[in-house]
């Protein structure tokens, strides 16, 4: 049965032609993940869909048996109502009667057990969690869905996929979560170029098909392209255009003519170049936190390494954000310190856009963090930086208010990046941003020459890019796992609980303090790393004494400036390793000891 069919539908936003001619039908039992880039109008096709924005053109036709529930991309909340009330509100504004029951069950599977904790004190995640119950409340057979995963932690993540897979009616929805895509939808609908394309099947075959797709259509422009130089050919000799065959051909080449591939190569490109990193990066020592009766991190310690690609995950108001905030300097610990090196420049993507003025022009806004930035193609004007983040000249005097929200998350990593940070710390990086701008953010992130810091809640992003993972475990435990999303996940299941494994006969597992020590590697590295450093030193002593000597031969000079910063580079790497390594030396002679997991 047809839910849901949708005509010829135009909407725009002032003067911008947002959707045009825009066609989709939704049957009992799709589950389609809506995807394509910010700003092409997939939250305002939502709104149309859900009734609750008229189109300006075209025609939607809803089933009589229709109950459509609708979860908006930002919900708005009165912060002193309680969670409880502002769940029934939310009902009684999608014009449904539901039981009071029925929707603090829902809460409860949501996490949210105070029905009577204001809104204001709630998470972003929870807040999201609270506006979720009231639609999963509802009776409905279709869900329109505008990034259920945003804000939300990882466990409930993992419920919501596993609800939305075992849920008998249709789902629409937007969500960037890759992994989510893959697991709930048989579809794919994307937008593209303002007309929308359907895929059978889930994310991947999405990919397999998108990609057999484009070939084809670049295998046709090609066939095109050769017909049309013969007929160029041919035309540019004079044709005999009195003859019916000379009619006929010329008619024909104004066809290929028109029928040239359009190909949207716009894509977003980052290569922003980072300041210098000193040896000293971010110590953190000790540290403490709590509020109220409430402890977020209790005795706290790690040293952040250049190239370390940290990933933070835990329940919402675990304190992820207190512990970047720690590091930042944004707020003080109770205990314990951070300590920071000299050269350290911190790039800080939080969860809000708190830096944006909504009444401010988007060409203004970033001239006032820098006027040009230098870039690995040189140097880049504000302008050329904002076309690069694939804002075209046209938009340069929109103000801020008027973006789309991915388009605001955009801008404001670009006012991040503008400031040529040598660390970066994101909060929920992936809240609101496209799948191919965070594509595009993570094979930046891959060649970023220094320290990455993520919380998200984003499983393949951080599978993508984290190399060990923080973990809040409760009561201001924090965990350290070596790999990314799915590896602590594999390591925490490893554990598994005492008793199930004593039933199965498996070996039992209990935690063992060991004398720390050295690898059979890091204990010969160890002994000739200083050697390592003193040789690097006298080739640098060695190369600018040749640099000062070819001081008039420019071509040499900038040769021999090459090769030194490169030895600066790795000397600074020998440096940071040599002092990691006698740290460790002095914790091992100090006796200290490691916890081990070993078996019975």
């Amino acid at each position: 049965m047809v839910l849901l069919t949708c005509e010829h539908l135009k909407k725009s936003y002032t003067e911008k032609p947002l959707l045009e001619d825009i066609g989709l039908s939704i049957h009992e039992g799709d589950k389609i993940g809506f995807v394509g880039v910010n700003g092409t109008g997939k939250s305002t096709l939502l709104k149309l869909l859900a009734g609750v924005m008229e189109p300006e053109g075209g025609n939607i036709t809803r089933s009589g048996e229709l109950k459509a529930g609708y979860l908006a991309q930002n919900p708005p909340f009165a912060e002193d109502m309680t969670v409880l009330n502002q769940a029934m509100e939310y009902i009684r504004q999608a014009g449904c009667d539901v039981e009071e029951f029925r929707c603090k069950a829902m809460l409860t599977q949501l996490g949210l057990k105070d029905y009577e904790a204001l809104m204001g004190s709630l998470s972003g995640g929870q807040k999201k969690r609270v506006a979720m119950a009231a639609v999963l409340a509802q009776e409905t057979n279709l869900l329109i869905l505008d990034e259920p995963t945003n804000h939300m932690d990882s466990d409930m993540i993992e419920w919501l996929e596993g609800f939305l897979k075992s849920y008998k009616g249709a789902i629409f929805m937007i969500t960037h979560d890759r992994y989510f895509l893959d697991r709930v939808t048989n579809q794919i609908v994307e937008i593209e170029n303002g007309k929308l394309i359907r895929y059978e099947g889930n994310y991947d075959s999405y990919l397999e098909a998108k990609a057999s797709r484009e070939e084809m259509a670049l295998a046709s422009e090609r066939k095109r392209q050769a017909i049309y130089k013969k007929e160029l050919a041919w035309i540019r000799r004079g044709a005999q255009a009195r003859s019916t065959k000379a009619k006929g051909r010329i008619q024909r080449f104004e066809e290929l003519e028109a029928s040239k591939l359009v190909i949207d190569d716009s894509a977003l490109e980052i290569n922003a170049v980072s300041s210098r990193l000193g040896r000293k990066i971010i110590e953190l020592k000790s540290l403490s936190k709590s509020y109220g009766n409430k402890k977020l991190i209790e005795d706290f310690s790690y040293m952040i390494l250049r190239n370390d690609r940290i990933g933070v995950i835990g329940p919402n108001g675990c304190g992820k954000s207190t512990l970047l905030n720690l590091i930042v300097g944004a707020i003080q610990p109770d205990q314990g310190g951070v300590e920071r090196g000299e050269t350290v420049k911190i790039g800080y993507f939080s969860q809000e856009n708190e830096a944006l003025d909504a009444n401010k022009r988007i060409i203004k806004y970033v001239e006032e963090i820098a006027g040009s930035l230098q870039t690995k193609d040189g140097v880049l004007s504000a302008s050329q930086m904002l076309e690069r983040f694939l804002f075209p000249p046209h938009m340069h005097s929109v103000q801020i208010g008027r973006l789309s929200g991915g388009e605001k998350r955009r801008l404001y990593l670009l006012s991040v990046l503008m400031r040529a940070p040598n660390v970066l710390i994101f909060d929920e990086p992936t809240n609101d941003l496209d799948i191919d701008t965070l594509t595009v953010l993570e094979d930046y992130l891959d060649d970023f020459p220094g320290a990455i810091i993520i919380v998200s809640h984003d499983r393949y992003f951080l599978d993508r890019l984290a190399i060990r993972t923080f973990v809040f475990e409760g009561e201001g435990r924090i965990g350290h796992y070596i790999g990314g999303y799915s590896d602590w996940l594999r390591q925490r299941k490893t554990k598994g609980p005492k008793d199930a494994a004593k039933k199965k006969g498996e070996p039992r597992r209990r935690i063992q303090k060991r004398k720390l020590r050295f690898t059979y590697q890091e204990a010969k590295e160890y002994e000739t790393i200083e050697d390592d450093i003193s040789e690097l030193e006298d080739k640098i002593s060695c190369l600018e004494a040749s640099m000062a000597q070819n001081a008039a031969d420019f071509v040499k000079l900038g040769e021999l400036s090459k090769e030194k910063d490169a030895l600066d580079e790795t000397l600074l790497e020998k440096m940071e390793r040599w002092e990691y390594l006698s740290q460790l030396a002095q914790r091992i002679k100090a006796g200290e000891t490691e916890d081990v997991i070993v078996e019975n």
